[in-house]
This record gives C-alpha cells, sequence and structure tokens, in this order.
C-alpha cells in the first residue's frame, strides 16, 4: 500500500491497434499496444489513439515484432528523463536467425536485449540513421554518462560505427 494514499501503479492511457497504423514513422500492425503519458482524468484503455506527442511506449504483439537495425524488437519507449532527446528499444534475440546476424547485432546482444538512442526529432523513432545521433547506452553495463571511462565510450562508439553500416529496410 503506498503510505500517500494514491495506487501504486498509475494506470496510464493506452490504445490497442485495430488496423495498421503509421506512429513515430513507424508501421505498427494490429494489437500494437501505445502507451500515453499519464492525463487528467484519462486511464486504461482508450477506444481511440491519442496525441503523439504524449506517446511513451510502443509494444509490438508477439510475433509481428519490428524489425529494428536488423533486430526484431518487442518494445519502444521514450527515455523517462524529459531532458535526453530519444528511446530506448528492447530487442527479441531469440527471434533472430543466424543468417540476419551482424556486426551491430552481436554487439547488441553482448550487453542486453536494451539499447537507448539519442535523436534528433523526436517524431521519429524509425531506424532512421539520418535522425539517430548516438547509441547512449546498451544496458546498464554501458553508458554515456561515464565519460571518464575509456571502455564503455568505445564500446558505444563501436556500437555507432556498426549501426551506421547497418542497410534499413
Amino acid at each position: 500500500m503506498n503510505p500517500t494514499g494514491g495506487n501504486s501503479t498509475p494506470n496510464y492511457p493506452y490504445f490497442i491497434t485495430t488496423e495498421p497504423l503509421v506512429v513515430k514513422k513507424i508501421q505498427v500492425p494490429i494489437g500494437s499496444k501505445l502507451v500515453y503519458e499519464e492525463h487528467f482524468f484519462v486511464e486504461g484503455k482508450q477506444d481511440h489513439k491519442m496525441r503523439e506527442e504524449k506517446l511513451t511506449t510502443i509494444e509490438f504483439p508477439a510475433g509481428k515484432e519490428l524489425i529494428w537495425g536488423g533486430v526484431p524488437v518487442r518494445s519502444i519507449y521514450k527515455f523517462f528523463n524529459s531532458e535526453m532527446r530519444g528511446y530506448t528499444v528492447t530487442a527479441d534475440f531469440t527471434k533472430l536467425s543466424e543468417d540476419n546476424k551482424t556486426r551491430f547485432s552481436e554487439l547488441w546482444q553482448s550487453c542486453s536485449t536494451d539499447l537507448g538512442i539519442t535523436i534528433k526529432n523526436t517524431d521519429d523513432w524509425s531506424f532512421n540513421k539520418q535522425n539517430i545521433a548516438d547509441v547512449e547506452s546498451c544496458s546498464v553495463i554501458y553508458q554515456r554518462y561515464f565519460k571518464d571511462d575509456t571502455k564503455q565510450q568505445s564500446f558505444l562508439n563501436e556500437m555507432y560505427a556498426e549501426l551506421q553500416k547497418i542497410n534499413s529496410k
């Protein structure tokens, strides 16, 4: 129980897509879950999508993962820190076939399923290399935050360089 008397987990508004839609420049399939920021008197499942500016998460239905940078991903969610422009991509490496592996996917898989990406335009969460400013983190193992850690910075620099080599579809 929350000592302040409120619910311990907010019931964020969300929408389950009923037709294919383009959201944040990504084609999302039917059954995708779009989660939005907390909104006054708006909670839980909605019968229509809300404003894209308020979107915090895209969750793809099982079996319909998005291919992002050549890697199947389950979800994309906006950085919690509003000072940072970017999102985290969560991979499903069990869906990545051997013949689709790249140096980029191998680096990503070596540290975690979560990859933090900083971007220039917050309206575009697609694998648009011109919009991707940097690889911010790979799990908690490698983070740009630790500027003086040359091992972390070198790893993230290599990931970013390998990301730039990927041919997007």
